[in-house]
């Protein structure tokens, strides 16, 4: 692919238009061919939109894993002070009405009942290293934006809190349903929950398997604007065009944060496994919990797949 090509890209939202992905002979070619994320990098205002577009239920596999890995390689490969500029990285989602369901549980049950704590604990570290990294911006001064246009639970409500901003849309809706089958969010809820609300407000959140609506996470702060339903692209581009003026504040300004409250890697890793150590405690009453929980989930999905097409 050189710099004259374009990937077409399918925009949600009214704006109506498809941004050229190519700009710059420089971008790794290899970040705009992975198989589980669309990408697209918008010159205009240096943003490099993506969507994850799993295949099957929207979870984190282990292919959506390899894939966010090889992203986060490509994308520090290619740009930075020096290289392509890059000042705004946004994640969303392509699966209607969810952004992400968390964790692979149909591999968790598997992984459980094989009583394999090493697999439980490598799959914890690569969430958290791909986490750690996206807490750092990938060392490039620039604001990342979670774009939530459905249901952010699990991990998926974990990955977002990773992010400088979050974005949803106000049928949006999050939510940490470990506790229902006996186990706990591992990899970061405790972490950023405690740093952004206090401990009190994080393990009400964590234990309690409520559903919170975006409207609720926007008066906790956690989420820092709202949409309309289909305008959650448009929200991000008014977030991107008047972030603009004030850009090097605001990264500054989301370092100093992370000062005053730095989560490093290793305390990560740790809660991860004790989270492996607890889901080897699961009882089989607990796993057929969970296996109710990826059939709806599943049920769920291919509704709104169907409705979709």
């Amino acid at each position: 692919m050189d710099g004259s090509e374009k990937k077409a890209f399918p925009w949600t939202g009214d704006e109506g238009l498809v941004a050229e992905s190519v700009l710059h002979a420089s971008i790794p070619e290899k970040l705009f061919s992975i198989r589980e994320l669309d990408v697209l990098y918008e010159d205009s205002n240096a943003t490099l939109w993506t969507y994850m577009n799993p295949a099957g239920r929207p979870s984190f596999t282990p292919n959506l894993l390899n894939d966010f890995e090889t992203w986060q390689d490509q994308i520090s490969a290619g740009f930075g002070p020096g290289r392509v500029p890059l000042r705004y990285l946004v994640l969303g989602s392509r699966a209607p009405d969810v952004f992400c369901f968390g964790g692979d549980l149909e591999l968790f049950q598997r992984l459980i009942r094989e009583r394999d704590r090493d697999a439980l604990v490598e799959y914890g570290h690569r969430c958290c290293a791909i986490l750690d990294r996206n807490i750092q911006t990938l060392d490039i001064p620039m604001l990342t934006i979670g774009l939530v246009q459905g249901s952010a639970l699990g991990g998926g409500f974990e990955a977002l809190l990773s992010f400088d901003y979050i974005i949803a849309e106000r049928h949006a809706t999050f939510g940490l349903p470990e506790i229902m089958f006996g186990l706990y969010p591992g990899m970061g809820a405790h972490a950023f929950l405690t740093r952004k609300l206090g401990a009190a407000m994080a393990d009400r959140i964590i234990v309690s398997n409520e559903t919170y609506t975006a409207e609720q996470m926007y008066e906790l702060g956690l989420v820092h604007a709202l949409a309309e339903p289909g305008d959650g692209v448009g929200a991000v581009r008014e977030f991107i065009r008047k972030s603009e003026r004030r850009h090097a504040g605001l990264v500054g300004a989301r370092r100093a944060a992370k000062k005053v409250w730095p989560i490093e890697l290793d305390e990560l890793n740790a809660i991860t496994e004790m989270w492996a150590d607890t889901a080897l405690k699961l009882s089989e009453s607990d796993l057929k919990v969970m296996s109710r929980l990826v059939a709806a989930q599943a049920r769920l999905a291919e509704r709104i797949s169907s409705a979709a097409a």
